[in-house]
C-alpha cells in the first residue's frame, strides 16, 4: 500500500489526512463501500464535536483478557472513548446516523465507572472522602515547601549564590537554583543540573516537609490502585463490548476525518462504479497545489498516451491511477463529483520507476519482465506504466508489447501506457480497444500545454525541449540535421496513417449502426403497417355491423308505416350489401410452423420459433422478430403419406407444486404447460406454482398463460403468500 502511495505523490496527502483522524490508522475502511459512503455524506450535513486523541488500545485490550490491572490513563482512554458517544447521541443526526450511534447501547456497570473521573482524567475526589482528604493535605503540605523556599531565596546568607528568587520543579520536585559552593551557606542534597551548570537543591530544613509529601502520595496511590484494579475487573467483565465501541469507534474516526478533511480543502467525494471506466471532470492531482484542470475520458482497455516531452504525460498517469485509488477508499479530491466517473478496480498497479539493480544484477529491461511478469496473476486491475519501452530496442519492443499488452487486456486489466515509440503507437493504434492520447504543443510560445487530445498521435518534440531547457540552439540545429529530415517524414507519416486508419474504422462502424438503424425503423414502419390494415378492419367490421343495426330499425318502422320510398331505398341498401360481399375475400393464409422456409419482402430465411402472432427469423445471419402476417412462406412443404399411428399416453408420477423461481419467461412457460398436462392425465383438481413474489414478472406472465389455457377453470393467490397461484383444472 505504501509503494502504491508513493509512486503515484501521495505521500504528502496522505499525511495531511491523518491529521484528522482521532489515532492514526490505515486508510483503508473495511465493509461495505456503499453504506460507508451514505453514512459520510450524512456526516456531511451536520455538525459535531471532534473526537478526543486517543491512542490504539489493541494492547489494553488483550491485557483485560488477561485481567490485567491497568493503569489510571490507560483505563481513562477507554472513558473518552465511551463519553464521546454519549455526547454524540446528544446531537441531531440524519436517521441512518441516529440508528447507528443509539444503538451503542452502554452498559450500567461502564456508566457508573464514568463518574469516577473528573475531565483531567483523574478520580474524582468528591466520591471519596478519604481521597479527598489526602489531595487537601498534599495541597496545604505543598504550600507549606513553597512557602519556607520562598523565605530560604530571600534571605541574605544565600543571596549571593541564588541564580534567581524563584521557586523550580525538578523532575516533580520544588527546587532552588544555585551557583556552586552554596554549601558554605546552605546544607541540601542536589537533586539536578541546569543547561548552564547551575544546581537544582532541596534544602535539608525542609526534608520533613517532603517525607510528609511522599507519604500522602503514596497513599493516595494506594487508594488510586485500589479504583484501578476495580474498574479493571469490570472492564474485563465488559471486554468485548469494549472490544466492539473499539471498533466503532475507529469507523466514526474513518468517517469524521474524511469529511473534516474534505471540508477544509474544499474536496469532494466519488463512490466507484461498477463498470470500469474512469471520466475526469476539473481533476487536480493533490500533489499539484495550483495546477491545470484534467479533464479526461478513459473507456477502452488500453490507453496510449504519446506526445511532448515534460507535456504531463506521467502526470496524467498518475492522476488517473491517483483518481481509482482515492475513489477506492473513498478519500476526498478535488473534482466535480457529479460529473466525475470512476470505476472500480481491485488492483491498483504503477510500473513507473527504473528497475535496474546492480546489486540483483538486473538491467532496466529485465526489471521491466519481472514487473510484467506478476501481472500474468492477477486480474481485475489497473495498470500505468511510464516510458513503456525503456531498456530495449525500439522496434522488438513494440512487437513485445503490442503482444502482452492485449493478451493482459483479456484478463480484464485496464492499462495507462506513455511512450515516445511512433511505432508502438502504430501497431496498436488501429484497434478498437485502444485510446489515443497526443499531449499538446503550442508551436508559437515553444512549451507544452499540460492538456491532451484524445484520438491522435503526438509528437515528442525532442529538439524544442532540449532547446527550452538550455541547451545551445547550434547544438539543436546540429542534431536536427544528424537526424534527417526523411526521419521526421517518415514519423509524420506514421501519425497521420494511424489517425486516417482510425478514422476509417469509426466511419465504418457508424454505418454498420447506421444499417441496423434503418433495418429497425423499416421493421418498425412494416409492424405499424399492419397495426393500421387491422385497424382499418376493425372499423369496417363495426360500420357493417352498424349498417345492420339501421336496416333492422328501417324494417321494423316500414312495418309500423309503409312507405314506397323506404321501400326503395332499403332495396337499394340491400344490392349495395350484396354487391359488397361477392367482392373476392382475401384468401386464407398458409399456416407456419418451426422450420418453414420463409421470404421477408426480398430476403429468405428461416423460423426459429413462433410464439403467439409472431415468430423469431434468421434473415442473412441476423436474428429477429417479425409478425407472422409479414412473412411468406417460400415453397409448400411435401406432401406425406398419411401413417396410423398408436397414440398411448403413460401416466408420469405427476406432482401438485411447480418452483418457478429464477427461470426465465420461455422457460417457466414450457415448464407450466408440462405441468399442467401431467396434472390432468393423473386427474388433479388442483395444483400449485410457486413464481415468488420478486418484481412481479413471473407472475404476471403465468397469469396470462393460465386466462388462454382451455383446461384451467380457474386461479388465484393464495391468501397470505402472494408468491403462490392455486390453480384449478
Amino acid at each position: 500500500m505504501k509503494n502504491i502511495i508513493q509512486k503515484l505523490d501521495l505521500d504528502s496527502y496522505i499525511d495531511k489526512f491523518q491529521q484528522f483522524l482521532a489515532r492514526k490508522k490505515p486508510v483503508a475502511i473495511q465493509g461495505d463501500i456503499n453504506l460507508h459512503y451514505k453514512y459520510i455524506k450524512a456526516l456531511s450535513s451536520v455538525e459535531f464535536p471532534p473526537p478526543p486523541e486517543i491512542p490504539n488500545l489493541d494492547v489494553e485490550l488483550n491485557l483485560l483478557k488477561k485481567q490485567t490491572v491497568l493503569r489510571l490513563n490507560e483505563l481513562y482512554s477507554f472513558v473518552e472513548m465511551i463519553s464521546y458517544f454519549n455526547r454524540l447521541k446528544n446531537i441531531s443526526f440524519p436517521p441512518l446516523l441516529d440508528n447507528w450511534i443509539r444503538d451503542i447501547d452502554v452498559p450500567d456497570e461502564i456508566t457508573t465507572v464514568l463518574s469516577y473521573f473528573n475531565d483531567e482524567g483523574e478520580i474524582n475526589s468528591q466520591i471519596d472522602k478519604s481521597l479527598f482528604n489526602i489531595e487537601k493535605s498534599i495541597k496545604v503540605n505543598r504550600g507549606d515547601i513553597k512557602e519556607s523556599l520562598y523565605k530560604m531565596a530571600h534571605s541574605s546568607r544565600l543571596r549571593d549564590y541564588l541564580v534567581d528568587n524563584q521557586v523550580h520543579f525538578n523532575n516533580g520536585e520544588e527546587t532552588l537554583l544555585v551557583r556552586g559552593g552554596f554549601n558554605n551557606a546552605l546544607k541540601a542534597s542536589v537533586v539536578g543540573r541546569s543547561s548552564s551548570g547551575y544546581f537544582y537543591i532541596i534544602p535539608q530544613s525542609i526534608s520533613h516537609l517532603k517525607e510528609k509529601q511522599s507519604v500522602l502520595i503514596s497513599k493516595k496511590e494506594e487508594i488510586i490502585y485500589e479504583y484501578c484494579k476495580n474498574i479493571s475487573a469490570i472492564f474485563h467483565k465488559w471486554e468485548r463490548f469494549l472490544n466492539y465501541i473499539n471498533k466503532e469507534f475507529d469507523r466514526f474516526d474513518n468517517y469524521q476525518a474524511r469529511v473534516s478533511f474534505a471540508s477544509s480543502y474544499e474536496y469532494s467525494f466519488v463512490l466507484p462504479q461498477k463498470e470500469k471506466k474512469i471520466e475526469l471532470v476539473d481533476f487536480i492531482h493533490p500533489a499539484i497545489s495550483d495546477g491545470v484542470v484534467l479533464n479526461i475520458n478513459l473507456s477502452r482497455k488500453i490507453m496510449l498516451v504519446t506526445g511532448v516531452n515534460a507535456g504531463g504525460k506521467t502526470m496524467l498517469l498518475k492522476s488517473l491511477l491517483s483518481s481509482v485509488y482515492l475513489s477506492k477508499y473513498l478519500l476526498p479530491f478535488k473534482c466535480n463529483e457529479h460529473k466525475t466517473k470512476i470505476g472500480h478496480y481491485k488492483n491498483i498497479e504503477a510500473i513507473i520507476d527504473d528497475p535496474q539493480s546492480i546489486k540483483n544484477d538486473i538491467s532496466t529491461f529485465a526489471g521491466r519482465m519481472v514487473e510484467f511478469s506478476k501481472l500474468f496473476s492477477i486480474s481485475s486491475a489497473i495498470v500505468g506504466v511510464d516510458e513503456i519501452e525503456l531498456g530495449t530496442d525500439s522496434d522488438e519492443a513494440a512487437s513485445l508489447f503490442r503482444v502482452m499488452l492485449e493478451e493482459l487486456s483479456h484478463r480484464d486489466i485496464t492499462f495507462i501506457v506513455t511512450t515516445h515509440h511512433k511505432r508502438l503507437a502504430s501497431l496498436m493504434g488501429v484497434e478498437d480497444s485502444v485510446d489515443l492520447i497526443a499531449a499538446i504543443y503550442d508551436e508559437e510560445k515553444q512549451r507544452p500545454t499540460y492538456r491532451f487530445l484524445q484520438g491522435s498521435i503526438g509528437k515528442s518534440y525532442a529538439f524544442e525541449t532540449a532547446q527550452r531547457y538550455g541547451i545551445p540552439a547550434n547544438i539543436v540545429e546540429k542534431s536536427k540535421v544528424v537526424h534527417g529530415e526523411d526521419k521526421g517524414r517518415l514519423n509524420e507519416l506514421i501519425e497521420q496513417s494511424t489517425s486516417l486508419e482510425r478514422e476509417m474504422r469509426s466511419k465504418i462502424s457508424k454505418l454498420d449502426d447506421d444499417k441496423k438503424k434503418l433495418i429497425k425503423k423499416e421493421i418498425y414502419l412494416d409492424t405499424k403497417k399492419d397495426e393500421l390494415e387491422e385497424e382499418y378492419k376493425k372499423r369496417l367490421a363495426n360500420m357493417e355491423l352498424q349498417y345492420r343495426e339501421a336496416i333492422s330499425k328501417a324494417q321494423d318502422a316500414l312495418r309500423v308505416q309503409e312507405s314506397r320510398e323506404g321501400r326503395r331505398l332499403l332495396n337499394q341498401a340491400h344490392k349495395i350489401q350484396d354487391k359488397k360481399q361477392k367482392e373476392p375475400q382475401p384468401q386464407e393464409k398458409i399456416e407456419l410452423k418451426v422450420g418453414d422456409s420463409i421470404k421477408y419482402r426480398t430476403h429468405r430465411g428461416e423460423i426459429l420459433s413462433i410464439r403467439g402472432n409472431s415468430a423469431m427469423v434468421v434473415i442473412d445471419g441476423m436474428k429477429m422478430t417479425l409478425k407472422l402476417n409479414q412473412l411468406k412462406r417460400v415453397s409448400k412443404p411435401q406432401k406425406l403419406k398419411p401413417k396410423k399411428i398408436n397414440l398411448h399416453i403413460e401416466k408420469s408420477g405427476a406432482r401438485v407444486s411447480l418452483k418457478v423461481i429464477g427461470k426465465y419467461g420461455d422457460e417457466t412457460i414450457e415448464m407450466v404447460d408440462k405441468f399442467i398436462s401431467d396434472a390432468l392425465i393423473n386427474n388433479l383438481s388442483e395444483i400449485e406454482i410457486i413464481h415468488g413474489t420478486g418484481g412481479g414478472v413471473l407472475s404476471k406472465l403465468i397469469s396470462e398463460y393460465l386466462k388462454s389455457h382451455p383446461r384451467v377453470e380457474s386461479f388465484h393467490r393464495m391468501k397470505g403468500n402472494l408468491g403462490i397461484t392455486i390453480v384449478n383444472l
